[in-house]
């Protein structure tokens, strides 16, 4: 499974870093991370001991559908729905919309965390 590398800054610092890169000033390397986070504590709410869970569970079960995946999980699907939703902004799970349904993918069980 692909790794994702994770990045911790301040908002102030990760706001300077995109204008610099908009303007043409930096431009990340490859090896830079593709997500950031603004704290520890962030990162440790979404990438949580039953998130990472949940992931193994995508990445092994494969659903096909978020229905499908609350029924092997457990848990409620409003609730599935949202933190679903969340990994996605972060570009952890890819939401695939298939006729009428989402069906969850996950991009990345594995994480490299870089703080400064």
């Amino acid at each position: 499974m692909k790794s994702i590398t994770i990045g911790i800054l301040s908002q102030e610092k990760i706001r300077e870093r995109v204008l610099a890169i908009a303007r043409g000033d930096y431009e990340p390397q490859p090896d830079e991370p593709k997500v950031w986070f603004t704290s520890m504590k962030s990162l440790a709410e979404v990438l949580s001991d039953d998130n990472r869970a949940l992931l193994r569970l995508i990445a092994e079960t494969r659903p096909r559908s978020i229905a499908a995946l609350a029924e092997s999980s457990g848990r409620q699907p409003g609730n599935l729905s949202r933190t679903l939703k969340t990994l996605s902004s972060y570009g952890i799970v890819e939401l695939k919309r298939v006729r009428n349904r989402v069906r969850p993918v996950v991009r990345a069980t594995e994480f490299t965390i870089m703080a400064s």
